[in-house]
């Protein structure tokens, strides 16, 4: 098995890296740069999980302005990344990247030029070119944060149908249709309001008892809301809100990523401040939150995370400290224990496991 690491870096001679993981132990080979990249700050698989997909924060693609997405090719055995080619974004700021449960498109957001995007994919992986590019409108109440649209993540409902954008500056969680030719069209009701300053970042999707929810984890209030799904409609009412942080504690933080473990019991949170994972239970029935711990990240700003495959453990990309901690998880409990394995990589970002 191999782990893939995107990072933030000012060379152009970085980007992103792999490493061998062995899923039994936990343990790292050594990270070595499997492609050079400048910025490639959020990753993702298709679904076949034989190409990669890169957002590219940088300012410029060719002579357009604006960040861009790279299609890689993974070469089985070493674990290796071709280069397929690249496509504009649209739009300055790009932070996110998901691809189409199908594999038909790929999804990214603009935090900085307050648009989303779809573009097409190829049978062989690769990038024909954008199919949709939306303006988001509207602000906040928090005039540093939330002074214009600020589309954070984007990613498609399981079926396929919908696909919904979280917008940090509009405190807004919007749904699209989803068309064949990966087209992207307002549901009859367009988004979900979140509370005002809440910054709605990433989110995840369960199946609990005989609904859909949505775990919708907001960054500046370091909250996670449950949702209740429609999957015919894409509606959404809230039915839970839980706080990400301790009881008493005071200082800075914000949340990034939120993730629902392989086995449907555990939620898990990242807390940058606190620098913790916060981790909650699931009830079955209804899908609602119970905290039941919270683990220190083992370094500064913990970004993205990401569980294996198995459920054994969880991998955390402390952005600030430059390294990346292994977890073991409880399975029983789903608390989370530190294994001592450690990688060194500069400014890791997001975590993928193939």
């Amino acid at each position: 098995m191999h782990c893939y690491v995107g990072t933030y870096t000012d060379q152009d001679s970085d980007g992103i890296y792999v490493m061998s993981y062995d899923q039994e132990s936990g343990s790292f080979g050594v990270p070595r740069l499997a492609a050079e990249l400048p910025n490639p700050s959020f990753l993702e698989l298709h679904p076949s999980r034989e190409f990669l997909y890169a957002i590219s924060e940088a300012r410029e693609h060719g002579k357009r302005t604006g960040g861009f997405v790279t299609a890689f090719r993974i070469e089985g055995g070493s674990g290796g990344l071709v280069r397929l080619n690249s496509e504009s974004t649209g739009s300055p700021g790009p932070c996110h990247v998901s691809v189409h449960p199908a594999g038909r498109a790929v999804f990214a957001t603009n935090y900085s030029g307050g648009t989303i995007a779809a573009l097409r994919l190829e049978e062989d992986g690769s990038l024909r070119g954008r199919t949709a590019s939306i303006l988001h409108e509207g602000n906040s109440v928090n005039p540093d944060r939330q002074e214009a649209p600020h589309p954070h993540s984007m990613q498609s409902d399981p079926s396929g149908t919908f696909a919904l954008a979280a917008d940090l500056g509009a405190d807004r969680l919007y749904v699209y249709r989803v068309d064949d030719a990966a087209g992207l069209a307002p549901a009859a009701t367009p988004y979900f309001s979140t509370d005002p300053g809440s910054g709605p970042r990433h989110f995840a999707f369960h199946q609990a008892g005989n609904g859909m929810r949505v775990y919708l984890i907001n960054e500046l209030a370091n909250t996670v809301d449950v949702l209740d799904y429609d999957e015919t409609s894409g509606n959404m009412k809230r039915i839970q809100g839980v706080t990400t942080l301790p009881a008493g504690w005071e200082g800075e933080s914000t949340t990034a990523e939120v993730r629902v473990h392989p086995g449907g019991r555990f939620l898990y949170g990242s807390n940058r401040g606190h620098d913790s994972i916060a981790v909650f239970e699931i009830d079955p029935a209804d899908g609602l939150l119970t905290s039941v711990d919270h683990t220190a990240s083992g370094g500064g700003h913990p970004r993205n995370f990401c569980i294996d495959p198995a459920g054994m453990f969880l991998v955390v990309a402390n952005q600030d400290s430059d390294n990346l901690v292994v977890m073991r998880i409880d399975l029983d409990s789903g608390k989370l224990t530190p294994t001592g394995t450690e990688a060194t990589v500069s400014r890791p970002v997001c975590v993928r496991f193939l």
